[in-house]
């Protein structure tokens, strides 16, 4: 993680504890049964090839309207974007964040 990472997550109010713990979130109490969903989202759009079901969807609608959604979306297909682009070109993190 490094510091627009962490910046991000001191605006949003994420604890170092649920970054600890983000890796193994399906198990985890520290995250709402929306928050699992985003998550599993962001694993689902991470995949290659990306291919989200129908099904998800619905459960994703279940905690998020559309205007959500697409926020969501945009802010993971960013992410994803950040981390091709940095390991393509063997960029490594400047451990601004611990």
């Amino acid at each position: 993680m490094d510091i627009g990472s962490a910046v991000g997550r001191e605006q949003n109010g994420v604890t170092d504890e649920e970054i600890r713990a983000v890796s193994s979130f399906r198990d985890s109490d520290l995250f709402s049964d929306s928050d699992k969903t985003a998550l599993e989202y962001a694993e689902e759009m991470t995949k290659t090839p990306v291919a989200v079901p129908d099904e998800f969807f619905a459960r994703l609608r279940e905690h998020f309207d559309e205007e959500q959604i697409i926020e969501l979306t945009a802010s993971i297909a960013y992410e994803n974007y950040r981390a091709r682009f940095n390991h393509a070109l063997d960029i490594k993190s400047d451990n601004l964040y611990n």
